[in-house]
């Protein structure tokens, strides 16, 4: 009897256990929330959240497509003319009028030469010089104190712009406050911009080509901004805060940079100004010594040489000591 009743007590306590663990074990342990949090995470998503990624992809796609377009044209457009040169320096002259300058600059250098008894290969080397490398450093020197001068004056340009969008005034209207309290060049570029969208091109594009007249990655940078904006849409304001801040950060980075190459720059400008110094010191008190380089025909040579020489010198301590970012 005893071992009957163990009996039948091990299997009811063993059928009440199996019981427990199929019924109460499940939410004991969590296994039944686990499930149902697998089945809300396996559900298909609400058809907002699907409208929302669509639009995201949307916005992705038009942004790659628009940047992929300027790449494109900056490449077509990686030679530069003469004509565009001399927009980019600030000049109004046609390409027949430099050719002309340049010109006369070579034939005066050249008689001016060969008065002062400089020979035909001196005189050539030096109005060479005149007409070919003159006019095109001082395109340069114009180009570069122009773009100077606009980077100094963009960041505030920017931040007028976001406080005008800010404020509730277009984009367009915000273009116009700058370009007319803006001072030079800048005030030129965004009239040009004004003009070009006032004939029909689209803002987007008229922004991008800034690029064109002002080769700065900065310009670059705004008209990839105002480009993709007008194209996928966006918070045009917090885009453009974040150019304002990006354009100080690297004002703010080239300011370093040329204080730590200042030492580097007047080393090279001492070691290239010494030799001509030191031959008009020489020609000063002994000018007969020296007056060889430019009468005898192989003195002439040597100082063409020389000059190619130290032209070469200058310009391998320039790339060294310039730094692109």
């Amino acid at each position: 009897m005893k071992m009957q009743a163990l009996a039948l007590a091990f299997l009811a306590a063993a059928a009440i256990g199996g019981l427990g663990w199929v019924f109460l074990y499940p939410l004991l342990s969590g296994e039944r929330k686990a499930e149902h949090r697998r089945a809300s995470i396996a559900k298909p998503e609400p058809t907002a959240r699907r409208v929302d990624k669509t639009q995201q992809r949307s916005r992705r796609d038009q942004v790659e497509s628009s940047l992929k377009e300027l790449e494109a044209r900056r490449q077509k457009e990686s030679k530069v003319t003469l004509g565009v040169r001399l927009t980019q320096a600030g000049l109004n002259w046609s390409e027949k009028k430099f050719w002309v300058i340049s010109a006369i600059l070579a034939g005066v250098f050249f008689v001016l030469a060969l008065m002062a008894g400089g020979g035909l290969l001196g005189a050539g080397g030096l109005a060479f010089g005149a007409g070919f490398g003159l006019p095109r450093w001082t395109l340069s020197f114009l180009k570069k104190r122009r773009e100077k001068a606009f980077l100094k004056a963009l960041p505030d340009a920017v931040d007028v712009i976001v406080r005008g969008i800010k404020a509730g005034l277009p984009l367009f209207e915000s273009l116009k406050v700058v370009a007319a309290d803006s001072p030079e060049p800048l005030k030129t570029e965004f009239m040009t911009i004004i003009e070009t969208q006032a004939i029909g091109m689209p803002l987007g594009e008229a922004c991008a080509r800034l690029y064109e007249r002002m080769p700065l990655p900065e310009a670059n940078f705004f008209g990839i901004v105002i480009a993709i904006q007008q194209k996928s849409g966006g918070n045009l304001s917090e885009a453009l805060g974040n150019l304002s801040k990006v354009l100080r950060d690297r004002k703010k980075m080239a300011d370093k940079i040329q204080a730590m190459s200042m030492e580097a720059k007047a080393s090279a400008g001492i070691i290239g100004a010494l030799p001509p110094c030191v031959m008009s010191f020489v020609y000063i008190t002994t000018p007969d010594y020296m007056s060889l380089l430019w009468t005898h025909p192989t003195g002439q040579l040597m100082l063409v040489g020389c000059a190619i020489w130290m032209t070469m010198g200058i310009l391998v301590m320039k790339k060294m000591i310039n730094f692109d970012f």
